[in-house]
Formats: C-alpha cells, structure tokens, sequence
C-alpha cells in the first residue's frame, strides 16, 4: 500500500517522517567488548533495538514490538572509548507495522574527527494496544528526497520478507505432506 491507496482521512492524520526521528548516543566501556576487544555486536544490536523502538513508539503513539530485523550490518569495529551515536527513523509503515531505519555511527570520545559509520540496520515493529493486539499506526510522510527513496525500498524489503515467508511456509507445508519431519 502506497500513501496515495490510504484514504484522505488517513494521508491527514499522517506524522512527517522528522516527527519521530531520535539518535542515541552512548560511549563504549571495557564492560562492552568481546573476546576480541572490541565491541561486542550484540551490545550495539541493542543500542539499535532500543532507539527503533522508541521511534516506533513515538510515530504510533504507544507501544511497539520488535517483530523483526533485517540486514543487520557491521561495517566496522567498534572500540571501548568511543562515542556511538545510534540514528533512526519510521522509513514505512503499514496497518498496524512500520519499518525503522538505523544507522549507527561512532567516533573517538577524545578526538575531533568525524564519526564514521559503523552498522546499518532495519527493524519491523509492530504497534500494539494493551492486549497485546496489533492497533493501527499513523501513515508515515516522507519529507523530502532521501525520505522519499526510503521509503520506496522499505517497500521492496517488505515484499521480499513477506515472499521469503510465504516460500518456507509452502516448502514446510509440501515436506509435511510428504511425511517429512524437521
């Protein structure tokens, strides 16, 4: 569904895509890292968890699951001592779903020179009400260009996950009627 599909009353009561964008910022320490000596992955997967889930929270209005995420990237290693600023905003939204974009970037706490980035990720969220039942979330506006072209591939990412779900479903479903257990 295109924003031109959604009724008038609902392209009015749509949010900008500014509205709810959030950075998180968070410096790195010994407590963070691997094995290795950097920064664990998991510690920044949940940096990214947390700011897109409070810019879901914020574009719909209350509270918002993870449901899933997507090409979770790390593009480079992150050290104890640097500042990691965590970006984020709603790229898509659906019925009751939105598409978060995340950038993480990070630089040296101490020094003056530009931060990097290091990691990319996109997470589905969905909206949901007290029962834990999905509620319907604002249509996103995209504002300008860049906004524009996220939201264009956002909805290429959906199409693709929702037909990498439909083609396990009907392999699992074809190997259970073959009598094939997993």
């Amino acid at each position: 569904m295109t924003i031109q599909d959604r009724s008038p009353e609902q392209q009015t009561a749509g949010k900008p895509t500014s509205a709810a964008r959030t950075t998180l910022s968070h410096i790195m320490t010994g407590s963070d890292t691997n094995l290795l000596g950097t920064v664990h992955g998991g510690v920044i997967m949940k940096l990214v968890d947390d700011v897109a889930g409070a810019v879901a929270g914020r574009h719909s209005g209350g509270p918002a699951v993870t449901a899933s995420m997507d090409e979770m990237a790390f593009l480079e290693p992150v050290r104890v001592g640097d500042l990691v600023h965590v970006k984020a905003q709603v790229n898509w939204t659906g019925r009751s779903s939105m598409e978060v974009g995340v950038r993480v970037l990070a630089e040296r706490w101490n020094e003056s020179t530009p931060a990097v980035q290091v990691g990319s990720a996109y997470l589905v969220f969905a909206a949901v009400d007290e029962n834990g039942k999905p509620r319907p979330v604002p249509p996103v506006l995209p504002e300008t260009e860049k906004d524009r072209r996220r939201y264009q591939e956002a909805q290429i990412r959906r199409t693709h996950r929702l037909a990498r779900r439909r083609a396990i479903k009907e392999l699992r479903d074809a190997r259970a009627a073959e009598g094939i257990e997993d």
